[in-house]
This record gives structure tokens, sequence and C-alpha cells, in this order.
């Protein structure tokens, strides 16, 4: 009997310890000056944890606030809500206005990988207008934790765009966008093609395809899969060409959303 006891004890003990994560942590002012943000673990992040990887979201300028809630309206955290299964830590500054800052987002990241254990060698940023300038920025001035970037409809404000040539990058942006016009990006192709610089980039025109369009993206499977492709301890950081993202798989973006999974634990101080 009290072996049963016993076992019956450590299984509790077990499933608290388990039950800790799928949550979706809102963390303000805890680093100084710097942005708020949102950190999702993932369910299985109990057994994963140091082997996990992490996905910056950058907002669109309509979501720029000091409401940390309303950078939930669209991208990853939106997609997990919807069903999306997103097996990575998911992290999303809130940006309370004007362009993004590359410093403080890597600000963000290292108190993430500091107060998270995960794999620091797949980490990767994704964004959109405003986010993609961001995207840009970020992974063109911190190209070595960046394993890969995706920027739709935005651009960069770097004077040096080089960096971005060392991050395996895929740039999407429609022809029809009239919010950020699409020679922003055909911009930054330019340029690292200039420089013979474009070995690590792929870009995508999507003919007819207005802004927010390409908000669609963040709720398709290929998305995080084209990512997780990718790692910094890849031999010569090659670019994964093996999916596309096309007008059609725009409009079938929430086909396979899986409607089964439970909603995060949502803890908001």
């Amino acid at each position: 009997m009290k072996r049963i006891v016993i076992l019956l004890f450590v299984l509790l003990c077990w499933l608290d310890i388990s039950a800790q994560y799928d949550y979706l942590i809102a963390n303000r002012k805890v680093i100084p000056g710097g942005y708020d943000f949102w950190v999702y673990t993932p369910e299985d992040y109990y057994y994963s944890q140091e082997h996990t990887p992490v996905i910056i979201f950058l907002h669109g300028a309509s979501l720029c606030s000091r409401d940390l809630n309303r950078s939930r309206r669209y991208g990853p955290l939106d997609a997990i809500v919807k069903g999306r299964d997103i097996p990575a830590l998911v992290v999303v500054p809130q940006n309370p206005g004007g362009a993004w800052n590359p410093k403080k987002i890597n600000d963000v990241l290292e108190w993430t990988l500091k107060n998270y254990p995960a794999d620091s060698t797949r980490v990767y940023v994704l964004g959109m207008s405003l986010g993609g300038y961001g995207t840009l920025d970020f992974a063109g001035t911190y190209p070595e934790k960046v394993a890969a970037a995706m920027a739709l409809c935005g651009g960069a404000t770097l004077k040096n765009l080089q960096g971005l040539g060392k991050v395996p990058l895929w740039i999407l942006h429609g022809t029809a966008d009239r919010a950020v016009g699409i020679k922003e990006s055909k911009r930054v192709v330019q340029a690292l093609k200039d420089a013979h610089n474009d070995k690590r980039l792929r870009y995508d025109w999507l003919p007819g395809a207005n802004h927010g369009a390409l908000a669609r993206a963040f709720y398709m499977k290929c998305t995080y899969e084209w990512l997780f492709r990718h790692a910094l301890t890849d031999e010569g950081r090659p670019l994964c060409r093996e999916f596309s993202i096309t007008n059609a798989d725009l409009r079938g973006a929430y086909g396979d959303m899986n409607k089964a999974l439970p909603d995060p634990e949502v803890i908001d101080d």
C-alpha cells in the first residue's frame, strides 16, 4: 500500500511539472526601456526544452500600441489559437510605435534564451509590413543569431544590407500592395544581387496580391516547416527551396488547421 501511495505521489508531481507548459505568458517591464512581449511555450516543451526552436514574430504598424494584447490579433499566436500546431517557443514583442529597434529585439531574444531552455542555433524571425522591415533590419544586424528569416511585404532601413546575405532569407511581396510598395522589397533583393551575395536569398512576387493577403502565410504549415529546415550549424547555411507559397496557397491557409488543439493558458498579469 505504501508503495502505491509513493507511486501516486510521484505521478502527481510529474503531472504538475508537465502541466506547467502550453502557456502564453505576458512579460511586462522585465527589460528596462525595452519591449514588452509574449512567450508561448508549446505543449511538449517539458520534454524538448533545450531542443526547442525559437520563433520571433514582429507585427505591423496597425498593431503598434502599449496594449500587449494587440500583438495577438494576427500572426503565430492567433494561428495557434485557431488550431495551428507550432512546436517552438514563440516570442512576440509589442512595438509601442515607430520603427522596430534591432537591439531591443535582441534584448528580448537574450532574455528569452536566459530564462527558457531552447536551441539557440535555431532562432527564426518573421514579420509583415513594419514587421517585415524589422525582420530584415534584425537579421541584417545579427546574422550570426538568425537561422532563417521570412519578410512579408516590407523592406529594410539598414544602410548596409550585406549582412542579410549570411542568412537563409525568403522575401514575399504582393504586386498590388498599396500600403508598402513592392519596390521596397525589390530594393533589398537588388542590393544583394548586385553584390553577388544572394545565394541564400529567395523571393516571390505574388501577382495581384494586396497588402493584407500576405498575413495568411502566418497560418500556413509550410511557413514553419521552411523555417525549421535551417540551423546555424548547417554547413554553409544552405537555403531550403523545397516549399512554395502562391496565391492559391494563401487562399487555402486555414484548410488543414487542427481544431482539436487546446488553446494555451494565458497568464497575463
